[in-house]
């Protein structure tokens, strides 16, 4: 399902330069005699000169050596599946949260072995990449923000900052002081100095958004299915709640240009880089999306709907957990009845917020609270609630990993839990795993889209002319499921009306 196994799908990936698919496969260059990560920022090479091998060890013995400028044979990208999740724990904060003695038992090995593993493959250690990655979130803060220099030497997990200090200047060759004056790339910093933090506990930044940028129709679909107490949205701006590591935090976001304004009240200023993390990931920013307009703009079918929508996003999850358990609720449940259902479930188990924010006053309740609870009298089926619990305590228990796991191992074990049939486990894929590929045959919405432009809709057609669509399948979903929403069916009073997401296509 979250595959992407033909040599046009891949190319593809590799001209867009996607992360995403760094694991997956690598790629060689016949022209160079060199391979490469998905990623490389080297030219891409001609489509003819390309080879693909799923690892950096079967490219080396096919004669290939490994590229200079990303080095494809460390880590994510030489097939190793371990050292792929620990490097995504690491930048994710884990040792800084959780100790490297905490990251290898979520990687299920000892520390000896993630030690020998990363400095074999990566050339660093644990504790070397954690303080790599505090300094690179140090710097983000430094060159665009006016947060005072210790305050962002704590929100990057420095114990001190004198270590602040001294990091700062071995890796980045600059005091923090001419930093924050030069600015990122060489533009004036914001203003403030360093010496006054935002008003009223408030953080403000700027995300980066590529162009085209299609802001409307993510925030239209966020704020259609905006929780009740978790959320709130009006079409122009997106508010939510979010559990992080040290406490919660509150986030505001709003599109303007080619940026997003992110306004944050954390609990605590450590959580600040995955606060960021997780708001470009619900708004799909790392996507290229002239890579994926291009690929889709060749498919008649979809050419009109891309013209109509360039750079238009997959609204991903800053929640995983919460993404998975709504997507459960919404098995055959309209939009708005998911929402209500939800809802009360947020209201039974969430936590309250002790300083609301507008509608936003409590966080959505974690896979402990759910995993033994009582769900009766929400309005679930007794197999949808015996879904959430078993979701839940696979959660709890690690056996599922919805944030940085790998979508077909994240696929497999969801396939294994009750009620988690083809449609739940690609919407979960889609969402909460930014798998950029999933596409949910059987989707109520794709079949009213396809119907209406005159195309067979039937779940085995509609795979057989997705292969075109590879590996942007998620997008090909979204544009079609944003077709439908710009021309809504009519409601119809029948009994079987709530069984149909009248108002909005997606779950």
């Amino acid at each position: 399902m979250a595959s992407v196994d033909d040599t046009g799908s891949r190319y593809r990936a590799v001209a867009s330069r996607d992360r995403r698919f760094e694991g997956r496969f690598v790629v060689a260059v016949t022209s160079t005699g060199v391979y490469c990560r998905v990623g490389c920022p080297s030219r891409t090479p001609r489509r003819e000169n390309v080879r693909f091998y799923p690892t950096a060890a079967a490219a080396e013995a096919a004669g290939f050596r490994p590229c200079r400028r990303c080095h494809p044979e460390e880590g994510a990208a030489s097939g190793d599946g371990m050292v792929g999740r620990a490097l995504a724990l690491i930048a994710s904060g884990a040792v800084d949260g959780e100790g490297v003695a905490g990251t290898a038992r979520r990687l299920g090995v000892s520390p000896r072995t993630l030690h020998r593993r990363l400095a074999a493959e990566v050339g660093a250690r644990p504790a070397l990449l954690a303080r790599s990655r505090r300094v690179q979130t140090a710097h983000a803060l430094i060159t665009r923000t006016a947060l005072p220099f210790t305050e962002i030497a704590f929100a990057a997990g420095f114990n001190s900052l004198r270590s602040f200090n001294e990091a700062i200047r071995t890796e980045l060759g600059a005091s923090p002081g001419r930093l924050r004056r030069t600015g990122a790339g060489g533009e004036p910093a914001p203003a403030g100095g360093g010496a006054t933090p935002p008003p009223a506990g408030w953080v403000t930044l700027r995300l980066a958004a590529r162009s085209p940028f299609a802001a409307a129709p993510l925030l239209a679909f966020l704020a259609v299915r905006a929780l009740p107490g978790v959320e709130e949205g009006d079409g122009a701006t997106y508010a939510r709640s979010l559990r992080t590591r040290h406490g919660c935090a509150l986030v505001r976001l709003a599109p303007e240009g080619a940026h997003v304004a992110l306004r944050a009240r954390l609990d605590d200023l450590r959580d600040l880089e995955e606060v960021v993390r997780r708001s470009r990931r619900l708004l799909d920013l790392e996507v290229d999306p002239a890579a994926v307009d291009a690929c889709l703009s060749g498919d008649r079918l979809l050419a009109p709907l891309v013209a109509a929508a360039p750079g238009l996003r997959v609204p991903r999850s800053a929640e995983p957990f919460e993404t998975a358990v709504r997507t459960v609720i919404g098995q055959q449940v309209s939009v708005p009845g998911a929402r209500t259902i939800a809802g009360r479930l947020a209201g039974r188990y969430g936590t309250a917020l002790s300083e609301p924010s507008g509608a936003v006053t409590r966080l959505f309740p974690g896979p402990e609270r759910l995993a033994g609870a009582d769900l009766d009298g929400l309005g679930l089926t007794r197999a949808r609630a015996a879904s959430i619990r078993a979701l839940s305590r696979a959660v709890v228990a690690g056996d599922l990993d919805l944030e940085s796991g790998p979508p077909d191992e994240v696929d497999a074990v969801l396939s294994r839990l009750p009620g988690f049939g083809p449609w739940t486990r690609s919407a979960i894929l889609m969402r909460a795993c930014a798998d950029p590929d999933a596409l949910p045959t059987s989707d109520l919405g794709l079949r009213r889209a396809l119907e209406r432009l005159g195309q067979p809709s039937d779940p085995r057609s509609l795979s057989r002319h997705a292969e075109r669509w590879r590996p942007w399948r998620s997008y090909a979903t979204m544009h079609l499921w944003n077709s439908v929403a710009a021309h809504p069916a009519p409601r119809r009073r029948t009994p079987a009306a709530s069984a149909v997401p009248t108002t909005e296509p997606g779950p």
